[in-house]
């Protein structure tokens, strides 16, 4: 009888893994994925929630930005963010998202977004495809306006100059057009001395070379 019993069993257990097989395997793999990737996350910044999670729908995971409009963090300078960041704390620097954020963070969360988006690895702007006329137009005129000078060989960024290489293009373009036009500004003047002199044509040439530019070590 027990051994009949134990047979029932095993064939009701059979049965059930037939049929549910599939769903209670997809089910564990489910369970595996949940957990690495939780473990992924805790690894990359401490228990949830971190104060980077407010920056990934405009400025991308890990600071690499998906959107044209958006600037890429990653790989900026620590300096440069944290100065951008209190900017846009004080309003030297306006805009609408970002004003209000800003003025709600601490010296020390300031700090740790500026520290955190400058160890992140600037990748290549692959969702950006230029217009190579434009491209190569803008190649002459970033040469001709000495932009390595502040902003690195490799247009990487150093200190308080932002990296440029492989920025969204519609972000570069408007951030040329607001130095051009005096409602964006830095201290020593000199955006707005080389952007006066170039037309909107120009400075569209240079936003398609510069996101095109594949970031690279200086």
């Amino acid at each position: 009888m027990k051994k009949l019993l134990l047979l029932g069993v095993v064939a009701v257990m059979a049965a059930l893994g037939a049929f549910y097989g599939r769903d209670v395997l997809g089910l564990y793999h489910l369970q595996n994925y949940i957990s690495d990737s939780a473990q992924a996350y805790e690894a990359d910044g401490g228990p949830w929630p971190h104060l980077t999670d407010t920056c990934v729908n405009c400025h991308g995971v890990k600071g690499s930005s998906l959107n044209q409009r958006y600037p890429s963090l990653a790989g900026q300078p620590v300096a440069y963010l944290a100065g951008q960041l209190q900017h846009f704390a004080n309003g030297q620097r306006t805009y609408p998202n970002m004003g209000p954020l800003a003025m709600t963070l601490s010296a020390q969360e300031i700090d740790l977004l500026a520290n955190y988006y400058a160890k992140q690895q600037a990748r290549k702007n692959s969702s950006f495809q230029a217009d190579p006329a434009l491209s190569s137009k803008g190649k002459q005129l970033v040469a001709a306006g000495g932009c390595i000078a502040c902003h690195g060989e490799h247009l990487m960024g150093h200190e308080q100059f932002p990296r440029l290489a492989g920025q969204g293009v519609d972000y570069l373009i408007a951030q040329l057009d607001a130095f051009a036009s005096g409602k964006r500004s830095e201290p020593s003047g000199a955006m707005k001395a080389v952007t006066s002199t170039l037309s909107p044509g120009d400075r569209r040439a240079i936003a398609h070379y510069l996101a095109a530019l594949a970031p690279q070590a200086n």
